[in-house]
């Protein structure tokens, strides 16, 4: 079993990419926002560089790993492969991505656009981690996980942290969850406190709610409108421990809850969420978590690589 991140490797962490990553903000969107009686604020992590979270953990592995002359190694579904990217411009050390076919063009576009070496390999996330492991083996590149690494998790929890010193701390916090990367990140900052973590899934693409039911890492079947960020067959087994650790709860909402929340986040604070991005706040709006009135809760809003019209002017 891997020794689980805690708040004292999330602040060491929030040392080292300080200076580097956003401080993104917070915003208070206003009593009724979510057709709730609870006091919201939206975590604005989709302002982040490279348009999500994904940077904060994959600076933090690079920065604590010996980089080799062949630079870094990923897999992705699009957002993580842009974060590596954008470290290894800024490391200046080559950068080799695998995406699958179902990554969205705007972020193969961008992948191109930050210098990396780009192979769109297979139908899904899995696909494309095959083929980067077979060529992690090749050119002994560092490998930077997506999820399932103590560094990234550290990377996500930043995001508690700044939360809590933004806010004074919150009652619940909502968390899209894919391969358990960012939800881990929290759950390992709130272990231990009276603060609530619910996850939020698809119902298309549930690993960690079909884990919970299960008593363990299953594998499920991945499709719908988010499957670029939220399409990981298996919760990654170090995530699961964190997870586990604190009690998360899994919830899982509609695509058509995505597709609505992505035009309500456009509608009323005008921001631009892909669909992944909105999966956290469609909880609250379709009602698949309860809150009560008063209480304060925390939405990461986590990544902003779509198409803008397919937000503003949905099809």
């Amino acid at each position: 079993m891997t020794e689980l991140v805690g708040r004292s490797e999330i602040e060491a962490a929030a040392g080292n990419i300080a200076g580097i990553v956003r401080r993104t903000p917070t915003i208070d969107p206003g009593v009724g926002f979510h057709d709730t009686g609870a006091d919201v604020v939206c975590k604005l992590e989709l302002l982040q560089h490279t348009g999500s979270f994904k940077p904060r953990g994959a600076l933090q592995r690079a920065l604590t790993s010996e980089v080799p002359a062949s630079g870094l190694i990923a897999a992705s579904g699009g957002n993580h492969g842009l974060a590596v990217a954008w470290v290894g411009r800024h490391l200046g050390v080559p950068a080799e991505i695998f995406v699958p076919e179902v990554s969205p063009p705007a972020k193969v576009a961008k992948l191109h656009a930050l210098g990396a070496t780009v192979n769109v390999v297979g139908a899904l996330y899995d696909d494309a981690l095959a083929a980067c492991r077979v060529r992690q083996s090749e050119t002994g590149a560092l490998d930077i996980h997506a999820y399932d690494h103590t560094d990234t998790i550290a990377g996500a929890g930043t995001i508690a942290l700044e939360l809590d010193e933004q806010t004074g701390g919150v009652d619940t916090v909502l968390v899209a969850l894919g391969g358990g990367g960012l939800a881990s990140g929290l759950a390992a900052w709130y272990a231990g406190s009276d603060t609530r973590v619910v996850t939020v899934e698809p119902q298309t693409s549930q690993c960690y709610a079909a884990a919970v039911a299960a008593g363990q890492p299953v594998d499920v079947e991945v499709s719908g409108v988010a499957a670029d960020s939220l399409g990981a067959r298996r919760i990654g087994a170090t995530n699961w421990q964190a997870l586990q650790a604190v009690g998360a709860e899994p919830v899982t909402v509609t695509d058509d809850a995505i597709r609505s929340a992505q035009r309500r986040l456009w509608k009323e604070l005008q921001l631009v969420a892909e669909p992944g991005g909105a999966t956290a706040a469609a909880a609250l709006w379709s009602g698949a978590v309860e809150v009560a009135g008063g209480e304060r809760v925390g939405v990461i809003v986590c990544g902003a690589n779509c198409d803008p019209a397919a937000v503003v002017e949905p099809k």
